[in-house]
């Protein structure tokens, strides 16, 4: 016992050791030098200030002051606070396979109040949770409340919303057709294409609500060209292609799809064809000047698109500008793709152009053609002379000692005399030489129009 009381005998005197070396001592030093400062004179003020009594409750009155600006500080980390967690998954307990839930928001805001303490642990702490319990809810309409579970008891929370109405509905299935769609085909090389998809399945079931399975218009496999690795000609397999469900709208139904994903095979091709570029002249020449010839510094190109427009396509255009032309030049001329065409094997073409002087020639009894005449009418030129006329073409001498008359089509369109009797139409010349001018000395000719 003896030992016990020494032993806290020797406590307390460290104690008081202690509080007379932090604080009585260098207090004691502090009012020291402020007596020196007072002088000589004020020896009440020096005795008050050696009496180590008076020191002691000085001390203590200052320690109770630091007492209460620390523990103003600390209030911070005790007093409540409130943080928002915001857009927190919420998980609903029920029957997946039997039942469907409208109404449920995937996500929710928290709000924590409680000290900063608490709310950081809480934070902290996993296995916190949103949930709704609809186990116990069969078919219809019903006000539900949300959980959310936390392990730090101190600590409140409020859910913004608390609260929802959901609708409970049967699950139904039903079997869908199943077609590809794919994605970013442009992103594909462009001399190759994607003739043809297979799917590893054409039907697929649906689940969900009966009105929600009354929505969907289609069902689609996402087939992405940006998942092939090093495409090539030949098949190429792409597995897991995303599966979709689209309303009549092209609006993203949210059903359930199974299988989720679906394996494709492509059939990639390289479709090309090799056609001539055509020189084409725009606008007037110089007044007394004419094409003599063009050169190109190409012939041709090769073509890569689908393989229907290509069949389509019988040349590529190159297209100069001659206004006012009155001397030899070579134009620079970028290709334009034509519609259909995905790449071509070159993309620009000089064009070399030899002006000569311009002279005139004529070519008699062209006959006259016929476009866009009604199947059921017969039309007949009035007079021998309103069946063939005679064309005057104008370029260069040597262009027009080589022309063959055949190349000269003269047509009427008929597409605005749709019934019996007799009109004037107007007379349309071209020719398969563009670097030449074209024009009929007869502008209009006379028609006859009856039913057949």
């Amino acid at each position: 016992m003896k030992k016990i009381i020494k032993k806290i005998c020797l406590f307390l005197g460290k104690i008081f050791k202690l509080i007379d070396k932090i604080i009585i001592t260098p207090i004691m030093k502090i009012f020291i030098k402020i007596t020196d400062l007072f002088g000589s004179n004020n020896k009440t003020f020096e005795r008050l200030f050696a009496n180590k009594q008076f020191l002691i409750v000085v001390s203590l009155v200052l320690a109770f002051l630091v007492y209460l600006v620390v523990d103003a500080n600390a209030n911070s980390l005790v007093d409540k606070s409130a943080e928002i967690l915001y857009s927190q998954p919420v998980n609903a307990i029920y029957n997946e396979e039997a039942y469907v839930v409208e109404g449920l928001p995937e996500t929710v805001d928290v709000i924590l109040i409680g000290r900063r303490s608490d709310i950081y642990l809480a934070k902290q702490t996993p296995g916190s949770e949103i949930s709704v319990d609809l186990r116990e809810l069969g078919v219809g309409t019903h006000r539900v409340s949300l959980k959310y579970r936390q392990n730090v008891s101190s600590v409140e929370y409020k859910l913004d919303p608390s609260s929802v109405t959901v609708i409970i509905y049967d699950k139904v299935s039903e079997t869908r057709e199943v077609t590809a769609e794919v994605l970013h085909r442009n992103n594909l090389d462009s001399k190759l294409d994607i003739s043809n998809i297979t799917l590893d399945k054409t039907e697929v079931t649906i689940k969900g609500s009966a009105k929600m399975l009354s929505e969907v218009a289609y069902v689609k496999a996402l087939v992405d060209v940006d998942n092939l690795v090093s495409p090539t000609v030949g098949e190429m397999k792409l597995a897991n292609n995303k599966l979709v469900a689209y309303n009549n709208k092209g609006e993203i139904v949210d059903v359930e799809i199974l299988p989720e994903t679906i394996d494709a095979t492509l059939n990639i091709t390289s479709t090309s064809k090799v056609v001539p570029v055509r020189v084409t002249p725009k606008g007037d020449i110089a007044l007394g000047y004419a094409i003599e010839s063009t050169s190109t510094n190409i012939s041709s190109v090769t073509i890569y698109g689908d393989e229907e427009a290509l069949k389509e396509i019988e040349y590529v255009p190159v297209e100069i500008d001659i206004t006012n032309l009155s001397s030899d030049k070579e134009f620079t001329v970028n290709l334009e793709k034509p519609s259909g065409v995905r790449d071509m094997s070159d993309k620009t073409v000089n064009v070399k152009v030899k002006v000569g002087e311009s002279t005139q020639k004529e070519f008699k009894n062209i006959t006259i053609g016929m476009i866009n005449k009604k199947d059921t009418l017969d039309v007949k030129g009035v007079g021998a002379s309103n069946s063939t006329i005679t064309v005057l073409v104008e370029g260069s001498k040597e262009l027009l000692e080589d022309l063959d008359p055949s190349t000269i089509i003269a047509t009427i369109d008929l597409s605005q005399y749709t019934t019996p009797g007799e009109y004037e139409v107007d007379v349309k010349v071209t020719g398969e030489d563009l670097r030449l001018s074209y024009s009929s000395k007869t502008k209009k000719i006379k028609v006859r129009i009856t039913e057949k």
